[in-house]
Formats: C-alpha cells, sequence, structure tokens
C-alpha cells in the first residue's frame, strides 16, 4: 500500500466546533491516529529528513505531542523526551510559563533530559499561537540543546504562531 499524502491526512482530521472553550475549532487528529497508514505515513513525513544518528533525542509536548514524538523517536532508533504541565515529572525540572489561545499554562523538563550541545528534534500535534512550542524551546535551550526543527502535524496559519518560533526551522504538515 502506498504511503498516505498529506491531503489525506488533512482529510482525516476532525474539526470538533466550541472544545474546549465556546467559539475554539479543535481539530482532533484521534482519526489518524486509528488508521494505521495514516499514522505511519504522519511519522514518516514529520522525521523524514533524519536518518538514525541525525538525532540525538525526539522532544514531545504534552500530551498529544508524545504520541507523534514517541513513535519518531522509535522510528529513528533515539531517545524519547517528555515535556510535561508543571508538577507532573518526578525529579527536578526547569518550568517556563506561556500563554495560549485559551488560558496560560506552565511545562517542564527534566534538567538531566539531555546534554549539552545534544541534536533534538521538538514535535507536537498542533501549532496554534506559539506559547507552549516557544515555552519548550526555551526550556530546551536552558539545558543545551540544539532544536535541529520543530514539526508539528497541523498548524493554524491564521493564529501566526510560527513567529514566535523565529530561530527554529518549522514544518507542519497540514495547514488551515
Amino acid at each position: 500500500m502506498p504511503p498516505p499524502t498529506i491531503a489525506e491526512i488533512a482529510q482525516a482530521i476532525r474539526n470538533v466546533p466550541d472544545f474546549p472553550k465556546p467559539g475554539i475549532q479543535f481539530k482532533d487528529i484521534t482519526p489518524v491516529l486509528a488508521d494505521p497508514r495514516l499514522f505511519a505515513g504522519s511519522i514518516a513525513l514529520l522525521t523524514e529528513r533524519y536518518r538514525p544518528g541525525d538525532v540525538d533525542a525526539v522532544v514531545g509536548i504534552d500530551a498529544r505531542g508524545f504520541i507523534f514524538a514517541a513513535a519518531a523517536a522509535f522510528h529513528l532508533r533515539t531517545g524519547f523526551v517528555p515535556v510535561r504541565k508543571k508538577g507532573k515529572l518526578p525529579y527536578e525540572t526547569h518550568e517556563q510559563s506561556y500563554d495560549l489561545e485559551y488560558g496560560s499554562n506552565t511545562i517542564a523538563i527534566h534538567i538531566d533530559a539531555v546534554q549539552p550541545g545534544s541534536r533534538v528534534l521538538l514535535l507536537d500535534d498542533l501549532l496554534a499561537t506559539g506559547g507552549t512550542a516557544a515555552a519548550a524551546a526555551a526550556l530546551l535551550r536552558k539545558i543545551g540543546a540544539e532544536i535541529l526543527e520543530m514539526g508539528f502535524v497541523v498548524e493554524l496559519d491564521f493564529l501566526h504562531g510560527r513567529d514566535r518560533l523565529a530561530g527554529c526551522p518549522v514544518r507542519s504538515l497540514v495547514h488551515y
């Protein structure tokens, strides 16, 4: 069976109005995850610029980013690093607060998640305002990581989140 196209992945993404708050149009990627061809294809597309040995770790942002980042780490035969919500990691952490399109939050990373100079790929399911990704990038820089690229399955172009990620290459598969 041939790999999926980006158009096929986009077609599978479901729009859920008024979730988690009125006025928000939530982009639901669970149909992509449920289809093995689309899920594997999205991982292949997110990692196609890299081979095993090119990346020291794949970093995923809590929570849906974990799904894509863990699969990408397996695909690239490297480690997976979680960036979690404040209070969810058991060891010493660095924390970063940020604003998002419908509130604010704080995320954390273990202080020893990667070694200084480690080449990392940062993945999440969706880029909206860029607050979460910018905070994750700040945490990675704090521990000395080199961000090779930020990858997203979905980007909401009208929110201009990419603008907050200046200095990092950004790649998104599906644009709205």
